[in-house]
């Protein structure tokens, strides 16, 4: 889990986190993982963007508004986390990582 500077967890609330994971499997079925980031690749300036993966890590289709959404609801969910990058959330776990460290991770 993410913690803030002042090593206090991020989001202490695990309930909301496993709820979140749930209205996302919901809302995107099939979804294992989503990335989220504010640099959405088709706009010019800092919007919130997602990208679902199923379990096979191939990219679930998503609308623009779903992505937006889902992006939204994961930014609430974790505020205090460093969002000049993008984070992982993987739902089974109803845990989120940075990126990049969880990539760096799956390479050892």
């Amino acid at each position: 889990m993410l913690a803030t500077p002042s090593g206090t967890p991020a989001c202490p609330d695990t309930a909301r986190q496993h709820r979140l994971a749930a209205q996302l499997a919901d809302m995107i079925p099939g979804v294992t993982t989503i990335r989220v980031s504010l640099t959405d690749p088709k706009q010019a300036w800092p919007h919130p963007h997602a990208i679902a993966k199923d379990a096979a890590g191939e990219p679930i289709e998503l609308s623009r508004t779903t992505a937006r959404v889902a992006a939204r609801w994961v930014l609430r969910v974790w505020p205090d986390a460093d969002w000049t990058r993008p984070h992982t959330f993987d739902l089974a776990a109803a845990t989120l990582t940075r990126s990049d460290l969880a990539a760096a991770s799956r390479r050892r």
